[in-house]
């Protein structure tokens, strides 16, 4: 009898794809519009049990995606996004959960976003596409998780932006949620977040190649049109700083020279640093939407589901989900303040949740990269909810 080792990656996975949504049912969105198409890209992994009591649903960050394990092909040369943490024996174990990562609503890779083609005018929506909010996107998930048979998840996990859509589904469907992971995240942005937001935006509706969001080249279109990349790429390396550390980036770069002995004394790359923030954002451009980026970080800007003291009691009345709230003392995107203040507002309204704090260099990253003891806790808690809710033994 063979056994496969225990840090295994899932292998090649196909990417799948379905339309929830069509034009006698169509996407009630939060804002009060209607999408009348809404096709989804998702991945899984691991198999789903006989009684359909193992799903894990896994929520991406801004720039993710459903990719989050495995790899497309034996060519690739990189896994999915959160691979260290999905696979059998990992935190996420497919020997015995069925894990499902879905690309966001608004998104750039696959699930209807901006730069898909509105059936009304058979454009690409780019502006003309609805604002969305985050329950818009668990509301989609909500659809796919159903699309599969699937009447109650074991879990909903995120972190970042995918915290907030793990929070919003407890609160959404709670008789679907026993458990929450909510990692790296705030109940809502600060004024400092919503400006770093919008600083970034302004980035690419200035740039001179945005032309009101209509940049879109399509199948026999004569030229190809030019696309607002250098706003794309000043926002991806805004916002890149705020996902790392001071500490993280001292110890990384310091105040080394970039393939130069001495200061150039003019506007060149003179530093480690400018180069590697450079390169983050010309990669970016090459994968993200600009106009997915205005959408996503507008939907974040909007997540505020506890604005005050009665709706925080109307919201969280019903909610059956054991949380757990993570956290990183080097992050301060979402610093361990504003995880401590969503543990109130659930520890107030007598909700089981259990808090922890981890130490890293790595700022907001941390949760994206391998961590022994937060790995551990992630995978403890996981495998504690699979026994109590499907009675199997370590």
């Amino acid at each position: 009898m063979t056994h496969e080792p225990l840090t295994a990656s899932v292998g090649i996975v196909t990417p799948q794809h379905v339309r929830l949504f069509g034009a006698s049912t169509p996407l009630q969105l939060d804002g009060g519009t209607l999408l009348h198409s809404v096709d989804v890209s998702y991945e899984t992994y691991g198999t789903l049990n006989q009684e359909r009591s193992n799903a894990v649903l896994i929520c991406h960050a801004l720039s993710g995606n459903a990719h989050a394990a495995g790899y497309h092909s034996k060519d690739d040369k990189r896994p999915g996004w959160w691979d260290h943490y999905i696979g059998p024996g990992k935190p996420f174990d497919t020997n015995r959960y069925f894990v499902i990562a879905s690309n966001n609503l608004g998104g750039c890779d696959g699930t209807t976003g901006p730069s898909s083609i509105d059936p009304a005018t058979g454009m690409p929506y780019g502006l003309n596409f609805p604002m969305i909010t985050i329950g818009d996107i668990v509301r989609v998930q909500h659809a796919l998780v159903r699309q599969l048979g699937i009447e109650r998840l074991m879990a909903v996990v995120g972190g970042s932006m995918g915290g907030m859509q793990a929070l919003q589904w407890a609160l959404d469907y709670p008789h679907m949620v026993p458990a929450s992971v909510i990692i790296a995240a705030a109940p809502r942005l600060t004024a400092q977040n919503i400006a770093f937001n919008a600083v970034a935006r302004q980035a690419i509706m200035a740039d001179p190649h945005f032309n009101g969001g209509d940049y879109y080249t399509l199948p026999g279109d004569p030229t190809t049109k030019a696309r607002p990349e250098s706003g794309l790429a000043l926002a991806r390396m805004m916002a890149h700083i705020t996902y790392l550390s001071e500490q993280g980036l001292h110890e990384r770069f310091g105040r080394r020279l970039q393939d130069r002995d001495a200061l150039s004394y003019g506007f060149e790359t003179d530093f480690a640093v400018e180069s590697y923030l450079s390169y983050q954002g010309s990669s970016f451009v090459k994968r993200f939407d600009a106009n997915s980026y205005l959408y996503i970080t507008k939907a974040m800007d909007y997540f505020d589901p506890f604005p005050d003291a009665e709706t925080t009691v109307q919201r969280l009345t019903g909610v059956e989900s054991h949380f757990l709230v993570m956290s990183f003392d080097t992050d301060w995107r979402f610093d361990t303040s504003r995880s401590k203040e969503l543990v109130r507002i659930l520890h107030r309204s007598l909700k089981d949740c259990t808090f922890q704090e981890f130490s890293s260099p790595a700022g907001h990253d941390a949760f994206l990269l391998p961590h022994p003891s937060y790995e551990k806790s992630l995978g403890s808690f996981l495998l504690r909810t699979w026994q109590s809710i499907t009675g199997g033994q370590a």
